[in-house]
């Protein structure tokens, strides 16, 4: 029977492999307002998936919507900002 615990290693990830860097976690944070209206959406479609959508379903769904554009804006206007000074904010 072969052993597979010299392998385990190679397959195991590290204590420092298992945390964000500073990098994902401060990209986390600039895409936290997108991350959260696309959960209120998604929340707000999931409500109305066995049943006709009311027209208080079908306004909290509109405006999940607007809110998810909205934040698709801030991030882009936010990157183009970035580029266009040169990564200084």
């Amino acid at each position: 029977m072969k052993s597979i615990a010299a392998l385990q290693a190679a397959v195991t990830a590290t204590p420092s492999e298992r945390e964000p860097s500073d990098a994902e976690l401060d990209a986390i944070e600039t895409e936290s307002p997108l991350i959260l209206a696309q959960v209120t959406l998604l929340d707000a479609q999931i409500m109305t998936i066995d049943r006709t959508p009311t027209e208080l379903d079908q306004q909290r769904i509109r405006r999940a919507r607007r809110r998810v554009l909205a934040a698709r804006r801030d991030l882009a206007n936010r990157a183009a900002t970035l580029t266009v000074s040169g990564g200084a904010a």
